[in-house]
């Protein structure tokens, strides 16, 4: 299990530099004067937060996980204590539904949506758990913000079925990922939720500004999985799709599903709806390092 971490010693560095200028002043008064010349610099010592989860070969959650049973590295090193570990099972789930509209997924988007509006009207949890609507093409736009509202959900969704397609100039995953991170989930408390994007998509991006490292550094930050339903028609040769959606999947901590195209919305297509919503239940550990 690997775990990244990006630290910014930026606050650090600032308020050490003026407490080293300080000491030395107090050590120069301190040679002149007569008088108690006490010093002390407190440190504050970081406390990381990692949550994950943990899942079997079934994809499926383990929920009896030990602290025994797990080992912690930073940057090659055990942590110097582990001061918290606990379950935390229920919390709400924070879902963005991010639909891929160019030329080359029309013939999915009739299945897509009734993947995503059986998930609205048969597993989102009103009293708990919110969702927002995105469509992309070489554009990204917000069709429906978070709610709560299955039917409201339903609306968004039937608004990315007329426009399918009519995005021109190519396919922005990467950008649409970004703002959807940045700009959705960054504005929720996004520690003390489940959170994941639902990507429907062939992975061909041809038009995105960001790389796919700064697209999943930005999920990373908001605690954000990416779950993918991939399109499973015919890939061109030499298509990086397959391979983009993988590298998505592994960064972010989600799986990738195969989108038939089944427009059925049947309890077989809520199977894997079913397995992300499992995963809300997650580990969270606080380690001293």
């Amino acid at each position: 299990m690997r775990f990244l971490r990006k630290t910014s010693l930026c606050s650090l560095l600032l308020p050490l530099l003026v407490a080293q200028a300080h000491h030395v002043a107090s050590q120069t008064d301190s040679a002149t004067t007569q008088g108690p010349t006490s010093y002390r610099l407190n440190v504050v010592v970081d406390e990381v937060v990692v949550t994950f989860h943990a899942a079997d070969s079934h994809g499926l959650p383990i929920r009896d996980l030990k602290l025994t049973e797990l080992s912690f590295l930073d940057n090659g090193r055990s942590p110097r204590k582990v001061l918290a570990f606990e379950a935390l099972q229920d919390r709400p789930v924070r879902a963005g539904i991010l639909m891929d509209t160019s030329e080359s997924m029309g013939p999915f988007l009739a299945g897509n949506r009734a993947i995503a509006n059986a998930y609205a009207q048969r597993l989102l949890r009103q009293q708990t758990d919110q969702a927002f609507v995105m469509d992309f093409g070489h554009v990204s736009q917000v069709v429906q913000p978070w709610t709560n509202n299955p039917p409201a959900l339903i609306t968004g969704l039937r608004k990315i079925a007329a426009s399918g397609g009519t995005h021109a100039g190519g396919t922005a995953i990467f950008d649409s990922i970004y703002r959807a991170c940045l700009n959705q989930f960054g504005h929720v408390d996004h520690a003390a939720s489940s959170n994941f994007i639902l990507l429907f998509t062939d992975g061909e991006d041809n038009t995105s500004s960001v790389s796919l490292e700064d697209a999943a550094a930005e999920c990373q930050h908001t605690n954000t999985a990416i779950y993918i339903f991939r399109a499973d028609g015919p890939s061109a040769f030499g298509s990086t799709g397959p391979a983009t959606l993988t590298k998505l999947a592994e960064e972010t901590g989600g799986r990738i599903f195969h989108d038939t195209g089944s427009a059925t919305g049947t309890d077989d297509d809520l199977a894997p709806w079913r397995q992300i919503c499992a995963t809300s239940t997650a580990s969270s550990t606080s380690l001293q390092t």
